[in-house]
């Protein structure tokens, strides 16, 4: 028998009324509240005020660290607090969220997560991204998706820009991906059809309200635009994330995530991240796949937002990704492709978005 869950979520302007009952009617008592240090700064005590006059109680608040480790998850399943919490509060952006839910499955325990950005759908997702202590890519982790989300616009809206701006580049890439990776495939089972579904719903969004978007948000206005893509971002793609992803199947993400997992082996300067570069291996996939209608309108789309359009933005040589395309066979998406994959199209597919990025950079 197969069981599908998926998160419930609520969203507010502002603060999380109500929360206590809420908590209450799931039947927990006793929380922690693990996540990064802005984010805890930032909605830590609206989550007490939410609570105030019902029964839960705060056993503790932890910082995670700056990445979502093993080690990192050990250290936090040795606290007292949180092996005595009914149900873990994950709080902040992508890496923090994955991490409170790693650490509620490796403990058996719920989660409900508290998105403070909107950089990627890890908030309700059944699925996170481990990676090495050096920042590297280590693996993905299958677990239950939080039992709730709560989608605060106000924290969102006034967090920096750029997670939101990597959002939108990472949000973008789950119709597409989703559509790769099916394409051609019969018989496809209800869940995944019904994600197939879902998934064209996901790119549209993002062109009519990514622009104003990131305007509100460069504003700390919390907007019908600015709450358009958050959902987007964390609902929409998330429950596509969860539909797209079966014991017997993976659609959830293929060759513009893949180009982002090669990429974190390359050292180099400056922050880049996970949704900007995610944003690069769309255009990869749509000139894999030759679909150079949809390659050219989120190219244009991209250079409108800041999002890169060339090699050179995201700190990468052609070396780079000759050297990158011979780890692809050890991502999860190339392993349990249903289409056969060729490294030196992946190679060439990345050289046509880049010579096209340098020519419309030019304009």
């Amino acid at each position: 028998m197969r069981t599908v869950k998926m998160t419930n979520y609520s969203v507010s302007q502002r603060g999380y009324e109500g929360l206590g009952k809420l908590v209450e009617e799931y039947g927990f008592k006793k929380v922690v509240l693990v996540g990064g240090k802005r984010a805890l700064a930032a909605v830590s005590q609206k989550i007490r005020d939410g609570l105030k006059g019902s029964s839960v109680e705060v056993l503790g608040e932890f910082v995670y660290g700056h990445e979502c480790t093993l080690n990192n998850i050990n250290a936090l399943m040795e606290k007292e607090e949180v092996q005595k919490a009914d149900v873990i509060f994950a709080v902040g952006g992508g890496k923090a969220l994955d991490t409170g839910k790693v650490l509620a499955g490796f403990l058996n325990k719920p989660s409900m997560s508290f998105p403070t950005i909107c950089s990627n759908c890890a908030g309700g997702t059944a699925i996170a991204v481990v990676y090495n202590d050096d920042g590297s890519f280590l693996r993905y982790e299958l677990i239950p998706a939080p039992v709730h989300m709560f989608v605060e616009v106000e924290t969102i809206a006034e967090a920096p820009e750029k997670y939101f701006w990597a959002g939108i580049g990472d949000g973008l890439s789950k119709q597409p991906e989703v559509l790769f990776a099916t394409k051609g495939l019969e018989d496809l089972d209800f869940v995944a059809n019904m994600g197939v579904s879902i998934a064209k719903t996901c790119q549209e969004p993002f062109l009519k309200y990514g622009e104003e978007g990131l305007k509100d948000v460069r504003e700390n206005k919390a907007s019908k635009a600015v709450e358009e893509v958050a959902t987007d971002i964390l609902v929409n793609t998330g429950y596509v994330s969860n539909l797209t992803n079966g014991d017997k199947y993976y659609y959830n993400s293929s060759l513009a995530h893949v180009f982002y997992n090669v990429s974190t082996s390359v050292k180099r300067e400056g922050e880049y991240l996970h949704g900007v570069l995610v944003s690069y291996g769309v255009l990869v996939l749509h000139a894999y796949d030759h679909n150079y209608e949809e390659f050219e309108k989120l190219a244009r789309f991209n250079k409108k937002l800041g999002l890169p359009v060339t090699l050179e933005e995201i700190g990468l040589t052609r070396d780079d990704v000759r050297e990158m395309a011979k780890k692809v066979y050890d991502t999860t998406e190339w392993q349990k492709s249903e289409k056969a994959l060729s490294e030196e199209k992946f190679v060439e597919a990345a050289f046509y978005a880049d010579d096209f990025g340098k020519k419309l950079l030019a304009e």
